[in-house]
């Protein structure tokens, strides 16, 4: 297992101690200050697993959209 600050800089974006990473076929996001808490998106911003809460999971859904652009190549 990777430890946090390997996420860290791996990450292609961070937002308010979240990591974003795109993956080959879906997004990770690992909350760095509660490495329990992560989700996967997919391409579409769709859930498609996660260990937050319903509000978390919202804020992040938020985060993402708003700052996907930054993680474009």
């Amino acid at each position: 297992m990777k430890d946090i600050r390997e996420v860290a800089d791996e990450a292609d974006v961070i937002v308010n101690g979240y990591a974003f990473k795109y993956c080959e076929d879906v997004i990770r996001v690992l909350n760095l200050n509660r490495p329990d808490k992560a989700a996967v998106f997919s391409h579409e911003n769709k859930v498609v697993e996660t260990s937050m809460d319903d509000i978390e999971l919202s804020i992040v859904s938020d985060y993402l959209r708003d700052n996907r652009k930054y993680m474009e190549d």
